[in-house]
């Protein structure tokens, strides 16, 4: 299998499974001297952990993040940062009644068709719990940004139908309930919805809004790398996404140029700015110098109780009613993924975007 490797100066490459005896990721390209260490790390891990409360599957797993090489006396070394994290509460036997049937929304059909066999128990390598390798390596991204005074703010914009109000936006609420919104009043709505699909058997999807502050101009390159077609890149390699959107977005469509051109202007001080930002902080696949606004969809969780029409993998047909433990809504622990996998693409276009005027070298080797 390949395709593990994101990333081509700051590369991440994750390994191992759902119930597999440990899951793991390696970075290669961290420069030496950034500070961190495994409580910083494991912050971020305990964002995205599963059984944390009522909305995510009830799988007990600590995520507890060892750190085995990179990372001496509180600093990054310049070598390869490895980290790990060992399963402990794998409940294989809740997948063996799945072990011949594809289950709907899931990849068991393509994987099988593509390989010839698939690893049944909770998914293997398409599992959501791959995503711990990502947040791990994020932290590694996020601390590197924190030295560039450049941050991130990441929440859930929405669950269902049910929208965060700008006009009630607070950034503290977000770590204040179980969903993540920056809307106490609708965290409240979607928290009854949510209770209403766990009743139900079913499950809701939602979408996740990013804002990166402080980059400077020029970042992404304007062919293949753009910054957002490579943001674009990491949101989609997350196994629920079905939608990415910067700025404005689809709604640009609606308009004419007139309103979704953002109009530049220049400062008492010469400084040169935006007056709008429909542009979501990116032109010509480069950051603009204004805040980075992009949105991630993502589908219900497809693993439901209710009985589905589904096939086995000698083509009978069937129905599979799924048992086990399994989130009624990704959104909530997707919300430290989105961002981690935001701090992740921006460092590597950071370190690529050093080589690009040859006044910047002479600068490093002056």
């Amino acid at each position: 299998m390949s395709g593990s490797i994101f990333g081509k100066v700051f590369q991440v490459s994750t390994w191992g499974e759902s119930h597999g005896k440990a899951l793991g990721v390696v970075i290669d390209g961290c420069p030496a001297g950034i500070p961190i260490c495994e409580e910083d790390v494991q912050h971020d891990m305990d964002l995205r952990k599963p059984g944390s409360n009522k909305y995510g599957t009830k799988r007990s797993e600590n995520d507890e993040i060892h750190i085995l090489s990179g990372v001496f006396n509180g600093k990054t070394t310049g070598t390869p940062i490895s980290m790990v994290v060992y399963n402990q509460d794998q409940n294989s036997k809740d997948y063996s009644q799945i072990s011949s049937v594809f289950r709907p929304g899931h990849a068991d059909y393509t994987f099988e068709e593509k390989y010839g066999f698939r690893d049944y128990r909770g998914g293997g390598r398409s599992s959501g719990r791959e995503t711990l390798c990502r947040v791990a390596a994020g932290s590694v991204a996020k601390a590197v940004l924190k030295q560039l005074d450049i941050s991130i703010l990441t929440y859930t914009h929405s669950i269902g139908t049910i929208s965060a109000n700008p006009s009630n936006f607070c950034a503290t609420e977000i770590l204040n309930n179980a969903l993540y919104m920056p809307d106490k009043q609708a965290a409240e709505k979607a928290s009854a919805y949510l209770d209403k699909c766990i009743k139900n058997g079913d499950s809701a999807g939602g979408i996740v809004e990013c804002v990166v502050s402080g980059l400077p101009i020029g970042i992404g390159e304007p062919v293949f790398d753009k910054l957002d077609a490579n943001l674009a890149k990491a949101m989609f390699s997350l196994g629920a996404v079905k939608g990415f959107e910067i700025g404005l977005g689809f709604d640009a469509a609606k308009i004419n140029g007139s309103e979704n051109n953002d109009a530049f202007f220049a400062d008492q001080n010469g400084k040169i700015a935006k007056t709008t930002n429909n542009s979501g902080g990116v032109l010509g696949g480069m950051s603009d110098g204004a805040p980075l606004v992009f949105r991630t969809a993502f589908k219900p969780t497809p693993s439901i109780s209710q009985p589905q029409k589904t096939v086995t993998n000698t083509g009978e047909n069937t129905e599979i009613s799924i048992k086990g433990r399994h989130d009624p809504i990704i959104v909530p622990r997707a919300v430290i993924v989105v961002e981690s996998m935001a701090a992740i693409t921006i460092v590597d276009l950071l370190f690529q975007n050093m080589y690009s005027n040859i006044d910047n070298i002479k600068k490093l080797y002056s």
